[in-house]
Formats: C-alpha cells, sequence, structure tokens
C-alpha cells in the first residue's frame, strides 16, 4: 500500500476533510461518512452475515462506535478502509455469536423439557434451586417448564432476543444441574 502525500499548500480533498471531521467526532461527519460508505460498508457487512437486517444493524453500530469513541486517526490511513476493517470485524464477531447462540439452542433443544417428581423431598429441592436462580434466568425457565412455552414465545413475551433467552434457560439449566446434583 502506498501513501499519497499532499504537496505542502495545497487544499485537502473532500475525503481528506471527512476523515478529520470524523476523527475529531464532528455530529455532520458521521452522517457523511454514512452517506459517502454506506452501500460499501453494507455490502462488505451482507457478505460475512448474509442477512440483510444483520447487515443494516451491523453497519449502523460499527460506524456509531467507531465514531463516538474516536478511533479513527487520520495519520493511520484512509477512513474508508478504516471502516470497511471496522464493518468487517463486527460482522465477523456477530457471526461467531451467533454460531454460539446455535450450538446453544442444539444443546437446550436436546436436553429433555418434561418434568416429572414423585418424590416430595426432591420436589421441594427443585424449588428451592429455582427459587435461588437470578429472575433472569427463573423466569423463562418456569414459563418453559410450567406453562409449556416455546423458547421462541417466551423471548416475545419478555420482549428479549432470542439468543437471550436461550443463553439463561441454558445457563439458568446449568446451575439446577449443579445444586441438585449429588456431593
Amino acid at each position: 500500500m502506498q501513501l499519497v502525500q499532499r504537496k505542502p499548500g495545497s487544499a485537502p480533498s473532500a475525503c481528506d476533510r471527512l476523515g478529520v471531521d470524523f476523527a475529531d467526532g464532528k455530529p455532520e461527519a458521521f452522517e457523511a461518512a454514512y452517506i459517502a460508505y454506506g452501500r460499501l460498508l453494507y455490502s462488505v457487512a451482507l457478505g460475512v452475515l448474509a442477512n440483510p437486517s444483520d447487515a443494516e444493524d451491523c453497519v449502523h453500530d460499527a460506524l456509531l462506535r467507531a465514531w463516538s469513541r474516536r478511533t479513527f486517526r487520520t495519520q493511520r490511513g484512509d477512513l474508508r478502509a478504516f471502516l470497511v476493517v471496522c464493518v468487517r470485524n463486527d460482522a465477523l464477531t456477530r457471526r461467531r455469536a451467533a454460531f454460539r447462540h446455535q450450538a446453544i439452542e442444539q444443546k437446550i433443544v436436546a436436553e429433555p423439557q418434561e418434568l416429572e417428581i414423585d418424590d416430595h423431598v426432591e420436589l421441594e429441592a427443585l424449588r428451592r434451586a429455582l427459587a435461588s436462580l437470578p429472575g433472569e434466568q427463573r423466569e423463562p425457565i418456569e414459563l418453559a417448564f410450567y406453562q409449556g412455552l416455546t423458547q421462541r414465545a417466551i423471548a416475545e413475551r419478555l420482549q428479549q432476543p432470542l439468543g437471550t433467552v436461550k443463553s439463561r434457560i441454558s445457563l439458568g439449566m446449568q446451575k439446577l444441574r449443579l445444586a441438585l446434583s449429588p456431593a
């Protein structure tokens, strides 16, 4: 990669000016960068994520984070290239997270969902263990087991992302296993 040096006394180009304004965190620079590079950034995110909605969110979040944290430095290169790298990295992080959530979902689906306890002592131990869970883990577990709701229905009822509900159920189930396992 070759850096192009501007001649002393020459006026900065529009790209140079946008980079300086973006680095300074000027509000109009955020919008100008989005207008100038939005389509390119969207295509990068879409290429990694393969989901238009996720790609739009990725571009917005990565651009906002780079602008608000003022991580861009004009001395280090071109704003366009910097934003492409930011969006690509964010998209890869999102894709990895989606794979993790998918693995958790498959693990939860593979676990038995029915609960039959005839022993009063075991039932009381389960109730105590369930009561000891944080509310954010206990509530989706109770909705799943006592009301028979699917994870998607729980996510809608609690107005939370499906991945969050799945993670909380999985973590809560792990804690219940530990609490109920023989010492």
